[in-house]
């Protein structure tokens, strides 16, 4: 899917649960594939039940795959880890603590061996990247939702993560404060060159802040059905992104299917001209990209070895 090096690779991945009516099991979502590059950030769309908040669990190591695999930097993902972190919903963060001792806490997790003025540096370096280091000493409810939802984002961007996992993060706050933390986090992802993987309902946050775009099939048995790359100069401004000539033509893309394309996704499956190891590529607005014939043998390293551990 790219000429570089992926840091995150999907193999073959379902997630299944137990049937309402105890027999059998029904598939959430099944045989997902997905590169995703370093420095990458990815945003996965889809209607409610297809599996999105499951996926980004799994990428977590919260929740466990029923087969197929995910490899992080080479290794497998078997649990949760610091090379990890989520940004929630909700801040999640500790009412006890001070803006500074949430964050400390995780820097602290990852580096124990740091003295106390090197912790408090690097803890200050993330608040102030966020613009709450004169609030560092403020507990959680002397503070706003927005800005307790930066403290999260300083919190998880602080402990300098291999991936950073996104569940609809700013859907609990006002348009404005939105806004103002997409502005922000675009430009800490820049800055830091870190790798992301962000679930949304919201359209015009996708355009403004990914890379590429995941679009997946409704549930049960979901699967992705398109990648889109988005043809946005990586500047975007959210006052004038509207202007750029490419940005109705991947808007009306990604609404059109989720009104209706979704819908009929299963009549190109049953149709046999959908390769689940390679979904369409598209970037609206320019020419369709190449897609590769299939994946390389000696890259299913998660399905190379759960194949292996069968035999």
């Amino acid at each position: 899917m790219s000429d570089k090096r992926s840091l995150i690779s999907i193999e073959a991945l379902s997630k299944s649960y137990p049937s309402p009516d105890g027999k059998g099991e029904t598939a959430v979502f099944e045989n997902l594939w997905l590169r995703i590059d370093e420095g990458e950030f990815v945003c996965v769309i889809g209607h409610s039940g297809c599996g999105k908040t499951t996926l980004l669990n799994i990428l977590a190591g919260l929740e466990t795959a029923s087969s197929g695999g995910i490899i992080l930097g080479g290794s497998e993902i078997t649990g949760p880890s610091l090379d990890r972190a989520v940004i929630f919903q909700s801040h999640a963060l500790m009412l006890w603590m001070t803006v500074l001792g949430n964050v400390a806490f995780a820097v602290r997790s990852k580096w124990p061996e740091l003295d106390k003025a090197s912790l408090n540096d690097r803890c200050r370096k993330y608040l102030d990247l966020v613009h709450l280091d004169e609030n560092r000493n403020k507990r959680p409810s002397q503070l706003s939702g927005g800005m307790r939802q930066r403290v999260g984002i300083a919190r998880a961007f602080a402990i300098q993560p291999k991936m950073m996992l996104m569940d609809e993060p700013f859907s609990a706050l006002d348009a404005l404060t939105r806004g103002t933390l997409k502005d922000e986090l675009l430009t800490i992802c820049a800055e830091t060159k870190q790798t992301s993987f962000m679930i949304t309902h919201d359209i015009d946050e996708a355009i403004f802040l990914a890379d590429k775009i995941v679009l997946m099939t409704n549930g049960p048995h979901a699967k992705i059905a398109e990648i889109v790359k988005n043809p946005l100069p990586r500047a975007r401004k959210r006052e004038n992104m509207h202007r750029h000539p490419h940005y109705y033509p991947l808007r009306n893309h990604l609404l059109d299917f989720l009104v209706s394309r979704s819908k009929a996704f299963d009549e190109t499956i049953a149709a046999g001209s959908y390769d689940p190891r390679n979904p369409p590529i598209v970037e609206p607005g320019l020419a369709p990209q190449a897609v590769p014939a299939s994946m390389p043998a000696d890259e299913t390293i998660a399905t190379g070895r759960l194949e292996r551990a069968a035999i």
